[in-house]
């Protein structure tokens, strides 16, 4: 059965219904009384649409009903929408343009599904502008093109109000700021050029403006609180209503304004720029500074200079203090001087700590600010404090923490702390290798004499030392300390040797530290004529060590040893404490009574100069271990000695000249034939 054919709908009689739908759309919006659409009307409409589109030939209606919708639009503007816009101005009439943006979105939502069909089938084959688009198109050309600088003046207006103190109704400008971004259709365009560039026109400005009055009116700190609060500001005028894409073109021009432009007499302000915060460690402000310039190309290229400046007068000022403090001390007061050298290097590294914590806090570790540290300690770092290299400062220091005795008297933390913090010093030294010969010989003197305080904080510095400097600048000292280790290990062995052979036993305490040549320093040695208690000592221990090794050779180092001799005196026995040179020469009194200058130059084949020296030690200083006629305090090739028995001290051990022992090895590979 054939079904019934449908109706022809002509397009007069056929829009005349859709009219009153769109009539009915249009009281809704203007606020009149009328029931909203039902199912029924929705589908009543869309049908009578798609009936019409869907008609034979020259009933198809597809093209006048697309251009129909247009109208619709377009008369619904000319006629309500741009009336009453036009009547309103300012804040009302930008709230009457949000209400119609809002209206004109919904009658676009619905007459868009009304017409969908057009929008299925023929705009899709033909390759027409969709349906929504039309719609908003007509806003746009109709309405926004006609009030667009209104409105940008309108918004502008209100946000300098805002940027004075006022209060502003910011949910509408959100409101109308979204209408630039949405009538776009995708693209920033409108709210770019129509909105945007006039907003930072006039932001320029605002600021302009407001910095010519501040430069001259605030002090720094107090300009850079006003400049960071106006940053902030703008950062969150765009969290409230300005589109993200905004935020950093308007914070450049901020800043542009109120840094970049006034950045020198800003930052050069005689009482309160960065000078004079530096000065007065306002570590605050200067934690502001940082933050405001960091964002300014090369910004901070005249700050850290500042920085540079400020650090390098402040350690010349304390290189001066020290000299002067140096200077004005008496000669004979030596060890005060040694003193104030001391307390410089604590300054030091006390700036050194201020400064490292304004690189790092307030400065944020920037390597600018890395870099002007490093150049300002380099230039007093390396000047010396009278007469004495940076290095050698350097070195004292660390031998007065390490050694027994210390008078800081530091927790081993603090002892770790310091030496970490010379290390660190020492990255501004020049000449690293001096520094390294000072610390080797004084090391040698706390290794050998057994002042060392501690030997986990000598290895610990030689591991610092080692990370900055490198391998081959530690290499000596750990083998100055491996040495001691194995020096040990020898004198227990030998110990052992003269238990083991009795015979061979020297009658007299003998410790000997075996140590490799080209670890320590060098010492001269003389041909002196040992007593034969010596000799045997000597020649006992040389059996031993003979014992150990085919390979190497015995260098004996006399000069810098020890003796302890047991004297006896006619009011009591006094244990003396002597260099091997000063003993050489006392144990030829046991031999004889008296003995003429020549004769104990002969006997102990030294110059003449050292024998004046040990002569001198033993009878003209504090103790007068021998009696020398004539009895003055110069000694002559015409002098005669002899044992002063009538000697006598309250101490039983006294230190006559404390020189230490030193025996090096030196190395000989076999050759093969």
């Amino acid at each position: 059965m054939a079904g019934q054919e449908r109706r022809t709908i002509d397009l007069e009689e056929g829009w005349a219904f859709m009219q009153k739908g769109i009539t009915k759309l249009k009281n809704i919006l203007e606020g009149k009384p009328e029931p909203q659409f039902s199912s029924e009307d929705y589908m009543m409409l869309y049908t009578t649409i798609y009936n019409m589109c869907t008609q034979k030939p020259p009933h198809d209606y597809s093209q006048q009903l697309y251009d129909k919708y247009r109208e619709s639009f377009e008369e619904y503007i000319t006629s309500m929408v741009l009336p009453s816009l036009r009547e309103k101005h300012d804040e009302f009439m930008l709230r009457e343009l949000v209400q119609r943006w809002s209206n004109h979105k919904v009658m676009v939502r619905w007459l868009s599904r009304f017409f969908h069909y057009l929008d299925r089938y023929f705009i899709s084959r033909r390759s027409l502008t969709p349906l929504k688009e039309v719609g908003l198109t007509c806003f746009r050309e109709l309405i926004y093109q006609e009030i667009k600088g209104q409105v940008k003046d309108a918004v502008i207006a209100l946000i300098d109000k805002e940027r004075e103190g006022e209060q502003i109704d910011r949910a509408l400008l959100k409101n109308v700021l979204d209408i630039f971004v949405e009538i776009g259709l995708g693209q920033m365009d409108c709210y770019e050029n129509d909105f945007e560039d006039f907003l930072l026109k006039d932001t320029t400005e605002y600021y302009s403006v407001k910095a010519q009055s501040w430069i001259l009116e605030d002090s720094c700190p107090d300009y850079m609180i006003k400049a960071e609060e106006c940053l902030k500001w703008e950062k969150e005028r765009v969290g409230h209503y300005l589109h993200i894409s905004s935020e950093q073109k308007l914070l450049e021009k901020v800043q542009n304004e109120l840094l970049a432009q006034y950045a020198t007499p800003l930052l050069e302000k005689e009482h309160s720029g960065c000078s004079a915060l530096l000065r007065d460690d306002k570590v605050e402000d200067l934690s502001r500074m940082y933050r405001l310039f960091s964002k300014i190309t090369r910004g901070l290229e005249p700050i850290s200079n500042m920085f540079k400046t400020h650090v390098t007068n402040e350690g010349t000022a304390l290189v001066k203090q020290a000299e002067d403090s140096a200077s004005s001390k008496k000669p004979e007061k030596k060890d005060m001087v040694g003193m104030q050298e001391q307390v410089f290097v604590w300054k030091i590294i006390e700036l050194h700590d201020k400064y490292v914590a304004y690189v790092t806090d307030c400065f944020q570790g920037h390597t600018l600010f890395h870099k002007a540290l490093k150049e300002a300690f380099e230039v007093f770092c390396n000047k010396g404090v009278s007469g004495s290299s940076s290095a050698e400062l350097l070195a004292t220091f660390c031998d007065n923490i390490l050694k027994k005795g210390c008078s800081e008297k530091l927790s081993d933390e603090a002892i770790e702390d310091a030496l970490e913090k010379v290390v660190r010093l020492l990255a501004y030294i020049s000449d690293k290798d001096l520094f390294a010969e000072f610390y080797r010989k004084k090391l040698a003197r706390r290794l050998l004499f057994d002042k060392s305080a501690n030997d986990e904080h000598e290895r610990s510095i030689l591991t610092k030392l080692k990370q900055q400097c490198g391998g081959q600048f530690t290499s000596k000292m750990e083998g100055m300390v491996t040495d001691l280790t194995v020096a040990r290990d020898h004198q227990t062995k030998f110990e052992e040797f003269v238990a083991g052979h009795p015979e061979l036993n020297p009658g007299i305490d003998l410790a000997v530290t075996v140590l490799t040549t080209g670890f320590w320093p060098s010492y001269k040695t003389f041909d002196i004529n040992l007593p034969a208690e010596m000799v045997k000592c000597v020649e006992v221990f040389k059996e031993f060590y003979q014992t150990r090794t085919k390979h190497r050779k015995l260098t004996w180092i006399y000069s810098l040893g020890t003796c302890n001799i047991n004297a006896k005196f006619d009011a009591k026995p006094i244990e003396l404490i002597v260099t091997t040179y000063q003993a050489a020469l006392l144990l030829l009194f046991n031999g004889a009574d008296r003995l003429s200058y020549s004769e104990i130059v002969t006997q102990l084949n030294l110059s003449d100069d050292d024998v004046v020296r040990l002569l001198h030690s033993l009878s003209c200083a504090k103790y007068k271990i021998l009696n020398k006629e004539p009895a003055n305090r110069s000694i002559s090739p015409n002098d005669v000695f002899e044992f002063n028995s009538k000697f006598t001290d309250r101490m039983r051990r006294i230190k006559v000249f404390p020189v230490f022992i030193f025996f090096s090895v030196s190395w000989i590979l076999p050759i093969e034939v």
